[in-house]
């Protein structure tokens, strides 16, 4: 698995390649990828940053969707429960998965200078799976958040 948050890359191809994925997923799976959903991830596309709920509603108001706030949630849930979108518990955000049609516990690296985010894959669950089975518990989600400098902030820390 590929990371590409903190590098440079051609946008264009990555919004539309992940466009693309989720298209085929849902037409795959016989789900609904309703205009505001793709509207939604597209947005989260374009972007390449973990966005908040309102500031998503506030970039679909300004193109005339509805602007209530249950729309945007609901896209959320949608892309979040199928695995489009993750959520970055720790920025209370949402960002486009970066690997849409790949299974995998993704790793959130967080900027703490610039608030970037890149998503890479757990290199290993089965330490953690080992532990916790050990000890009697069943992990049904894993939530794995790193802080610290991206390459472009530690090079203005300098």
């Amino acid at each position: 698995m590929e990371s590409i948050g903190f590098s440079q890359h051609d946008h264009t191809a990555c919004v539309n390649g992940g466009l693309k994925a989720v298209e085929n997923t849902c037409a795959d799976k016989g789900l609904r990828l309703t205009k505001g959903r793709r509207r939604v991830l597209e947005i989260l596309l374009q972007e390449h940053r973990a966005m908040g709920a309102y500031d998503i509603l506030g970039l679909l108001s300004d193109e005339g969707f509805a602007s209530q706030p249950p729309v945007v949630y609901r896209a959320l849930d949608f892309l979040t429960e199928h695995g489009f979108v993750h959520k970055v518990e720790k920025l209370n955000a949402y960002v486009a998965c970066t690997h849409p049609t790949d299974q995998h516990t993704p790793v959130f690296l967080i900027c703490r200078g610039c608030d970037t985010v890149a998503e890479t894959g757990m290199p290993t669950r089965s330490g953690l799976k080992d532990a916790a089975s050990d000890m009697g518990f069943e992990i049904e989600k894993t939530v794995v958040e790193a802080e610290g400098l991206c390459p472009s902030c530690q090079g203005q820390a300098t």
